[in-house]
C-alpha cells in the first residue's frame, strides 16, 4: 500500500467495546484516507497467544510481563491485508480463537505489558504519520492529540448479534462473554476503557458501515485532515 499512502498527518483515534463496528469501519476509513491501519488489539491478542503458549499463570503479573518484554512480536499496517506474527509465527488465526479471547483481558490488564505497547504503538503512529488507529485508551493514552477522536457504541443487543455472527457463535453466549470483557476492561487500574474527553461519540447501533465511515470523513472534512 506503500504508492496508495498521501502525504499529510492524519491520525484518528477510534475506540469503543467489542461490537461496535471500530475494526470494520477502521479499516475502510483507512482506505478511504489514503492512510495506514493499526489493530492494536491484535497486539495485545498476539501477547497473550504467547503467554499462553509459555504456560505462566496469568495472574502472575511479573512472568506475563517478562513473556511480553521478551516477544518478537510484528504487525503490519496495511489496512487491505495486514499480518501479525509473533517470535516469527503467523498468528492471525490464533488470536482470534476462543482461548485467546477468553485471556486477553488479564493479559491486557497487566500495567508492564500496556506500557510495553502502547511505547510501540505511539512508534508505529509517529512512523506513519497518516493512520487510523482503533482500540480501547488510543484517544485517552496511547495519541491524545490525535486529529479526530472518536468513541464508537452500540446497544448490547446489537454488538452481540454482530460478534455472534462473525464468530458464528451463540448469541446469548456471546453477550455474556462481551459483558465480562467490558467489565474487565473498563474497570482495570492501567488504562481502562474509556471515551476521551473530546472524543466525538458515535451510536452505530443503526447505521451501516459506510454511513458511519462517510460521518467521520466529514468530521476530518472540517478539520481540514481529510
Amino acid at each position: 500500500m506503500e504508492e496508495n499512502v498521501r502525504a499529510g498527518r492524519c491520525v484518528v483515534a477510534v475506540d469503543g467495546p467489542s461490537g461496535s463496528g471500530k475494526s470494520t469501519v477502521s479499516r475502510r476509513l483507512a482506505v478511504g484516507l489514503g492512510a495506514r491501519y493499526l489493530d492494536t488489539g491484535a497486539m495485545y491478542r498476539a501477547i497473550t497467544w504467547a503467554v499462553l503458549r509459555s504456560g505462566v499463570d496469568l495472574t502472575d503479573a511479573e512472568s506475563v510481563g517478562k513473556v511480553a518484554a521478551e516477544v518478537d512480536l510484528r504487525i503490519g499496517t496495511d489496512p487491505e491485508g495486514y499480518g501479525v506474527t509473533a517470535d516469527g509465527v503467523g498468528v492471525d488465526a490464533e488470536i482470534r480463537g476462543t482461548e485467546v479471547t477468553g485471556a486477553v483481558s488479564a493479559v491486557a490488564a497487566v500495567p508492564s505489558v500496556r506500557a510495553l505497547l502502547v511505547a510501540r504503538q505511539r512508534e508505529l503512529i509517529a512512523k506513519a504519520g497518516r493512520i487510523v488507529v482503533e482500540g480501547r485508551d488510543i484517544g485517552s493514552v496511547v495519541a491524545p492529540d490525535a486529529d479526530l477522536k472518536v468513541y464508537l457504541t452500540a446497544s448490547e443487543a446489537a454488538r452481540a448479534q454482530r460478534r455472534s455472527a462473525e464468530d458464528a457463535t451463540d448469541v446469548a453466549a456471546t453477550a455474556a462473554d462481551l459483558a465480562r470483557r467490558d467489565r474487565l476492561d473498563s474497570t482495570r487500574k492501567a488504562d481502562p476503557l474509556q471515551q476521551a474527553a473530546d472524543a466525538v461519540v458515535l451510536d452505530t447501533t443503526e447505521l451501516g458501515i459506510d454511513e458511519v465511515v462517510d460521518r467521520l470523513r466529514a468530521l476530518l472534512t472540517e478539520r481540514g485532515v481529510a
